[in-house]
């Protein structure tokens, strides 16, 4: 794994040395619209999905730690949307991908997440600016989403493939600005604190509920959402529908559940964040009791 950024000079902590676990870096939030039939494959039936006119909020948390108890690395964490189980509504991971195997078995063992391992390859490009996301005005012109693109910026482009033992399968290509090269990105946002909740859980690691909550401190701006394509066809076939265009989409298993991962992604973006000076705390996830099994138990105790 190659690092683009310097190392701290001092040896990890490791998950063990105590919590909360902290993890330093940066990151792109990036919320999609994601179809409500492709969300809820991923969601345990105990919990609802929240959804309106047939879609959920999902999209993607693509990070990457310069400091962690894994020490450095990339993740790419895949949402595929918002469940309500009262009185909270919380996020739902369809797929975790990161370039450290300890990561991965920390993630599947400790947090019940659906960690895989793989490699994020990544390549800086020119390119020809975009048409700017709105005209300018007032309250945009202050969040930056008014302003308009540079006629030529470098761009980062990341492959990201999963790994099982000898076989590598590709699972997306994405591409995003690259993070201050031109005067246009040298304002970083204001600094804020806020918390990310999820949900986790009802796996073979975990079969419990499982909740928690990653708090973020960082400065925060709002960025134009990544390009996302599927690697494996010679098109870019960016669907706004959330299907993917491709032969054998729709067979079930673990290959489903990559597949519909990519769906999630290949979904229409509306919004999205790029976190700088990132430090985030996570707290060990507790175990909930779904509201359906409360009120079972409810009744059968009457």
């Amino acid at each position: 794994m190659a690092a683009e950024e310097e190392e701290t000079g001092r040896p990890r902590a490791g998950y063990q040395h105590g919590l909360p676990w902290v993890f330093k870096g940066s990151a792109l939030y990036q919320l999609h619209l994601v179809k409500a039939s492709t969300a809820r494959a991923f969601v345990p039936r105990d919990l609802r999905l929240v959804e309106a006119f047939g879609y959920t909020l999902g999209g993607m948390f693509l990070a990457r730690y310069h400091d962690s108890p894994a020490g450095a690395f990339d993740e790419l964490v895949v949402i595929a949307g918002i469940v309500w189980n009262p009185p909270t509504s919380c996020a739902w991971a369809a797929r975790v991908l990161v370039n450290s195997v300890e990561a991965c078995r920390h993630g599947r063992k400790e947090v019940g997440l659906p960690s895989h391992v793989a490699t994020f390859s990544k390549t800086e490009a020119s390119a020809l600016g975009d048409e700017p996301l709105a005209k300018s005005n007032g309250i945009l012109s202050v969040l930056g989403i008014g302003s308009t693109a540079p006629k030529q910026e470098n761009r980062r482009e990341i492959e990201i493939s999963e790994t099982k033992g000898s076989s590598t399968k590709h699972l997306c290509n994405i591409s995003m600005p690259l993070t201050g090269s031109h005067k246009h990105h040298k304002w970083m946002g204001p600094a804020i604190r806020m918390s990310l909740p999820s949900f986790s859980g009802q796996t073979k690691d975990h079969p419990d509920l499982l909740k928690y909550s990653c708090k973020v401190e960082c400065r925060v701006r709002p960025v134009k959402p990544a390009r996302i394509w599927n690697p494996r066809s010679s098109e870019q076939q960016e669907c706004s529908d959330g299907e993917i265009n491709s032969v054998g989409s729709n067979v079930l298993a673990d290959s489903d559940a990559q597949s519909r991962s990519i769906s999630v992604l290949l979904s229409k973006p509306i919004f999205a964040m790029e976190f700088s000076s990132l430090r985030m705390h996570v707290d060990a996830p507790k175990i909930v009791v779904p509201q359906c099994k409360k009120k079972e138990v409810g009744y059968s105790s009457t």
